[in-house]
């Protein structure tokens, strides 16, 4: 069978255009005589529309769309994602369903079985399960058609599995000769060589070959790699998909192709590259041209600056230089390094005369209390204004900086460095941001050595380091990864870790810092474990164990 994968890059609830993109894939396949144009998950409505799903009009709008493009098909076959509605008594009769469409009709309708609801994934809120699988009969093939989670259970990969269910399975049993999955799979690293290993085990104990196409493009924070697979009855991948982009290629089932085995590249590379189009895609889905960064001359905004230049071009990032009485020197001249080696335009604006006013004026009030952490979190947040003052004024995209070993243990002022828009890195550990820029170095000296190098700090108060508050990153990092993101339990990093006393102290700033993420910006999301919406942690609890 000869297949036509339209890798797509839908917009959340953008109905109309998506329509016309799915009319436009399914012409151009059209064109190369393919049998079968087959599109991700909820290609229609975008994933995930939440609770747009709620709202009629949406409803009845995405059942209209629906109906008008099963109208356009002819003698080739054409499967997307889409809404259905089938009410009774019970539940919410709706459905995350597969439809094909062939002739001017909607010939068959497959309903997802498996919903998840873990980590960002919320379907059961939405969707009701589907109560049987069916194989569909098709130009000589039986069609085993499923979506998403529901290949994601498969006995012989999995150790432990989720459900009980396996509706892949149950297709295989029922005669299916072609497995068909559509999928909105969100990118983390390590995610897209998971799902080749899963896919491939699958495809070679069933004998079977399989279309795997996934959704491209960014919603908020998630990413979507694309990475569509095509595998042969021998477990072999044969063609994939661009990364991080729309695609459209065509799998003939009966033909032989050079095998793939390599799918994921480095953590450095494939961060990177997700990182920059999460930024591209949020900018373009949101109406913006430009970015803003406050540039400190720590590592942490250069390498924020570095991603808004590859996603917006040079000539549209801008960086406000924002120094303090302590602000040393090399600072102020490595920031000015990295903006003549990207290109990029600046302003240099000291935050002193604010300070010295505010605190003047608050000083009456404060009855000649010490210096502490407040004055701190004034400077943070005088440069917080001042950044939303340009975005307001130029219509910037203001991206913050914080990463997610600060953001995990609070090192982050509300209102001041939190401000912005996007969280760029915020999902990126401290010790894997060096590492990173580093990679961008790896031919010419990008981000300034010297910014790499020197040891990390606020510059909030005189010769300031982030080790005099906290432990060192690759020990902080290690504790984090651990509790957040490979969920120990408490002893089992102490265990570990081996420093009892600095893992408690770690995991009390962890616990007493939720509220600060609670209104942080949305981190772009590459690991399997970020802040959000994929991480509900109570901000008023007691559990402390």
């Amino acid at each position: 069978m000869k297949i036509a994968l339209c890798q797509m890059d839908p917009i959340i609830g953008d109905i109309e255009g998506n329509k016309q993109k799915i009319i436009d894939g399914y012409n151009r396949a059209v064109k190369e005589q393919v049998d079968l144009v087959i599109f991700p998950e909820l290609t229609i409505t975008g994933y995930s529309p939440q609770d747009l799903i709620e709202r009629k009009k949406f409803r009845d709008a995405v059942t209209q769309a629906t109906k008008e493009i099963s109208l356009i098909t002819g003698d080739a076959g054409l499967i997307f994602g889409t809404i259905t509605e089938e009410f009774d008594n019970v539940g919410t009769g709706l459905y995350n369903s597969a439809v094909l469409c062939y002739n001017g009709r909607i010939e068959f309708t497959q309903h997802k079985t498996l919903l998840p609801n873990y980590d960002v994934f919320d379907e059961v809120r939405y969707f009701e399960t589907a109560k049987e699988v069916y194989v569909h009969e098709f130009k000589g093939e039986r069609l085993g058609i499923s979506i998403c989670e529901d290949i994601w259970n498969d006995a012989d990969y999995w150790k432990q599995r989720r459900y009980h269910r396996d509706p892949v399975q149950r297709l295989v049993e029922k005669g299916s000769t072609i497995l068909i999955n559509i999928s909105a799979s969100p990118y983390a690293y390590g995610r897209r060589q998971e799902r080749f290993d899963m896919l491939s085990t699958l495809t070679k104990t069933n004998k079977l070959p399989l279309a795997y196409v996934c959704v491209a493009g960014g919603q908020t924070d998630l990413i979507f790699d694309g990475a569509s697979m095509c595998f042969n009855s021998n477990g072999d991948l044969e063609m994939m998909g661009k990364t991080y982009d729309e695609d459209f290629f065509i799998y003939d089932t009966n033909k032989e192709y050079s095998l793939i085995t390599h799918v994921e590249k480095s953590l450095e590379e494939e961060v990177l590259a997700a990182l920059t189009y999460g930024l591209r895609e949020y900018a373009t889905k949101t109406g913006f041209t430009k970015a803003l960064v406050g540039l400190s001359g720590g590592i942490d905004s250069a390498l924020v600056t570095y991603i808004a230049v590859q996603a917006f071009g040079k000539e549209n990032v801008h960086v406000v230089m924002m120094p303090s009485q302590y602000s040393s020197e090399g600072s102020v001249k490595d920031s000015e390094e990295l903006i003549n080696n990207l290109g990029i335009t600046s302003d240099n604006i000291s935050i002193q005369p604010v300070f010295d006013k505010i605190n003047e004026m608050l000083q009456p009030a404060f009855n000649g209390k010490p210096a502490d952490v407040t004055e701190e979190n004034m400077q943070a947040r005088i440069r917080g204004l001042y950044l939303m003052a340009f975005s307001n004024k130029f219509n910037y995209l203001l991206c913050t900086t914080g990463n997610k070993s600060e953001m995990a243990v609070g090192y982050a002022t509300l209102y001041g460095d939190m401000n912005g828009a996007l969280g760029v890195i915020a999902d990126v550990f401290k010790m894997d941001v060096f590492k990173i820029s580093k990679f961008i170095n790896r031919d010419k000296e990008v981000i300034p050595n010297n910014i790499i190098t020197k040891p990390p700090s606020a510059e909030l108060r005189p010769d300031q380091k982030d080790e005099d508050s906290l432990p060192s990153y690759d020990l902080l990092d290690a504790i984090l990864r651990k509790y957040l993101e490979e969920h120990k339990e408490v002893e089992e990093v102490i265990a570990e870790v081996g420093n009892k006393d600095i893992v408690l102290s770690v995991l009390r700033l962890v616990d007493r810092s939720e509220f600060k993420r609670f209104q942080a910006a949305p981190a772009l999301r590459v690991s399997t474990k970020s802040f959000g919406y994929g991480r509900r942690i109570p901000i008023v609890q007691g559990w402390r164990k």
